[in-house]
């Protein structure tokens, strides 16, 4: 089997601090893997809701595949996760605080081959975090820059 594939959600660590992670499994049906796999996948807007002790990733989108236009799939639908009810009760009781969400930091193929979600109960960042942090990147390459010049 070929190396999984990993789907990144660089803005979510641009707009919010992640507090905590968790992985949950994704229901989804065959042309969804399929258009996954071919890396069809965004993360503008995308987030995890707790309903009825239950919970869903709402806003991912996921194209349609190319070669299943009869039997497609709605490209942002809803989409359940699969966790543990503890794990739902925690989820349940951090986004209840204010300030916090659930938001999807990655989407991978484990090595079996199911898709799974990386969960991020997440804090919103202010303008000044993210200059800081764009501070704080900048400095580090230009670091990393000199370094190499000199280890030549």
């Amino acid at each position: 089997m070929a190396t999984p594939k990993e789907f990144k959600n660089r803005r979510a660590y641009h707009d919010y601090h992640v507090l905590d992670r968790i992985e949950a499994g994704i229901v989804l049906i065959g042309s969804e893997v399929k258009s996954l796999r071919e890396g069809n996948l965004s993360f503008a807007e995308s987030y995890a809701r707790i309903e009825n002790g239950e919970a869903f990733i709402q806003g991912l989108h996921i194209s349609e595949y190319k070669n299943a236009r009869m039997f497609g799939h709605e490209a942002a639908r809803r989409r359940k996760l699969l966790l543990h009810k503890r794990e739902i009760r925690k989820l349940y009781k951090a986004v209840s605080i204010r300030g916090q969400t659930l938001i999807p930091l990655k989407v991978y193929f484990n090595k079996r081959g199911i898709a799974k979600v990386m969960l991020g109960i997440c804090k919103g960042k202010h303008s000044h975090d993210k200059r800081a942090a764009k501070r704080k990147r900048d400095s580090d390459r230009e670091i990393r820059r000199e370094i190499s010049k000199y280890s030549d």
